[in-house]
């Protein structure tokens, strides 16, 4: 489970258009509820309501908007280098029957570059179809953070501006594989031969192929306060540790919505694309 990307997709789903003057930032906040899986492959899930905030900021170097948080490293008519953030939420191995015995899972932070490639653009610029190459050293976040490896996420993402009836409205969709390394997917998946009992063996997780993930998010942005959804489908199906006893299930759906209200904007202004 990545819960940032949970958070975060739906204001991502919103497709940039013309430039124009906007606010250096914008700050609000809102809530989210969320119906999410323990962990990807998981049997057991969780549903949640967090506070979620709204930041914008449109600087020249870090921005933090409806693409989510980065830092544009480089920017060309076709191609960007971005910082891709992610994260994952904790796991109480005490409320998840596959887990029962074993130390539970701390959340973690995931950081790296991503190459982004323009594969296509409409005229006025709202449609776009883009080429992600993101890769991420993951960190656990504890008094003693360690290296949990990495994780590559390749994908097609789309973003498309509502018509008609839904004029106002982004919507946008993602498809790619998940890649990680044998750290990563010990972390996750493997078990310790002291954590070992009759229906749950030894195993120690390979690294490699981790499955698919698709995601369609809609977002819509008021005057003071913005909306957003979003599902996301995943399969383990062929994943390099399936075989794991960790692994309940190789498929899962992943939902939540979103509201959060714009509280305060700057005065300067900037020219960014909305």
């Amino acid at each position: 489970m990545r819960a940032a990307l949970c958070l975060l997709c739906a204001l991502a789903a919103t497709p940039p258009c013309a430039a124009e003057q906007l606010p250096l930032w914008e700050l609000g906040v809102g809530v989210g509820a969320f119906a999410l899986p323990d962990y990807r492959g998981s049997d057991q899930g969780r549903g949640y309501v967090l506070p979620v905030p709204y930041a914008v900021y449109r600087g020249e170097f870090l921005k933090a908007d409806r693409h989510g948080v980065r830092g544009e490293l480089f920017d060309s008519e076709r191609v960007e280098l971005n910082l891709s953030v992610a994260a994952s939420l904790p796991v109480d191995s005490t409320r998840n029957d596959a887990r029962a015995g074993m130390p539970d899972l701390r959340p973690s932070l995931e950081l790296g570059p991503s190459l982004e490639f323009t594969l296509w653009r409409s005229a006025g610029g709202r449609e776009l179809l883009e080429l992600r190459l993101p890769v991420r050293a993951a960190f656990t976040l504890e008094s003693s953070p360690r290296a949990i490896g990495w994780v590559a996420t390749p994908n097609l993402n789309l973003d498309l501006p509502g018509r008609g009836a839904l004029a106002g409205w982004n919507f946008g969709m993602l498809a790619g594989p998940v890649y990680g390394s044998r750290r990563q997917h010990e972390y996750f998946y493997g078990v310790a031969p002291q954590f070992a009992t009759p229906a749950r063996p030894a195993y120690e997780a390979p690294g490699g192929y981790a499955g698919l993930q698709f995601i369609a998010a809609a977002s819509r942005r008021f005057r003071t306060f913005w909306v957003g959804a979003f599902v996301r489908a995943d399969t383990l199906r062929g994943a390099a540790f399936e075989a794991s006893p960790l692994v309940k299930r190789d498929t899962y759906v992943a939902a939540g919505v979103g509201i959060a209200w714009v509280l305060g904007t700057s005065a300067e202004r900037v020219e960014a694309p909305e």
